[in-house]
């Protein structure tokens, strides 16, 4: 007997039928619990909104600085531009220092800690280049201005009464901040998107939760599949009326 290359002739479902009536049986599941994984996407969601809300907004203010050498100057060889650059990254660690941090505090007589203002400043080196990049954050913009501007005089200061390579090695502010206008922190629409994401994962996985836990039959093919036995007849629901309830 012939028979087609990958057709299944023996009366069974193929792999194929298989996964697309799981997927049919998945929908059902989806579609008949959708108004548990709608209420727990806009429970989760408005849970997140409500806690980025709670949140102190955080405004950023940032600075460059450019690390050179200090022109026309006669003391020591010039240093290359390749070595200024690797020195550019020792300078960039240099920044997040107590000491830059006390400076900082004296001279704009701030109540905080170098560790809290550690705790908000970064410092980085602009890729293959002889500029750092400094972020100070604050929940006052204009205080997030002026101790970024700090931050940047104080440090040029200090470079330029020491040397680590005994050269005359400067940093000079290149950049100076300006009064950040809208907080970097908190993202509401970050938190918005993850929690309904959130909500939407949990509420299929109750939804299937839920189907899993019911043993109630819903069709008398459902019926026919899970106990193998052939059905003869269906009693259909029926109510009793009020009236007959009393006559009881």
């Amino acid at each position: 007997m012939n028979t087609e290359p990958g057709v299944d002739t023996s009366g069974n479902p193929s792999e194929g039928e298989v996964a697309l009536l799981a997927m049919g049986e998945a929908l059902q599941v989806v579609w008949r619990r959708m108004w548990i994984i709608l209420l727990m996407t806009l429970v989760v969601g408005g849970a997140a909104l409500g806690f980025s809300l709670t949140r102190t907004p955080l405004y950023e203010a940032s600075i460059n600085v450019l690390v050179g050498q200090t022109p026309g100057s006669s003391s020591g060889q010039p240093v290359g531009a390749y070595d200024l650059q690797q020195l550019t990254g020792t300078m960039a660690e240099a920044v997040n220092s107590r000491t830059v941090a006390e400076q900082v505090i004296q001279q704009q007589g701030l109540q905080m800690t170098p560790d809290e203002i550690l705790g908000h400043l970064s410092a980085d080196q602009v890729k293959a280049t002889q500029f750092i990049e400094i972020k100070y954050r604050d929940s006052s913009p204009q205080r997030a201005q002026e101790v970024a501007n700090s931050i940047g005089d104080v440090f040029s200061e200090q470079v330029s009464q020491t040397s680590a390579t005994g050269q005359p090695i400067v940093a000079t502010v290149w950049e100076r901040a300006e009064m950040p206008g809208a907080p970097i922190s908190p993202n509401y629409v970050r938190y918005i998107g993850l929690g309904l994401l959130a909500g939407l994962l949990i509420g299929v996985g109750l939804a299937f939760l839920l189907e899993y836990l019911d043993d109630s039959w819903r069709s008398p093919e459902e019926a026919e599949q899970i106990s193998g036995v052939p059905t003869f007849g269906v009693i259909p629901a029926f109510e009793v009326s009020n009236s007959k309830k009393g006559r009881g």
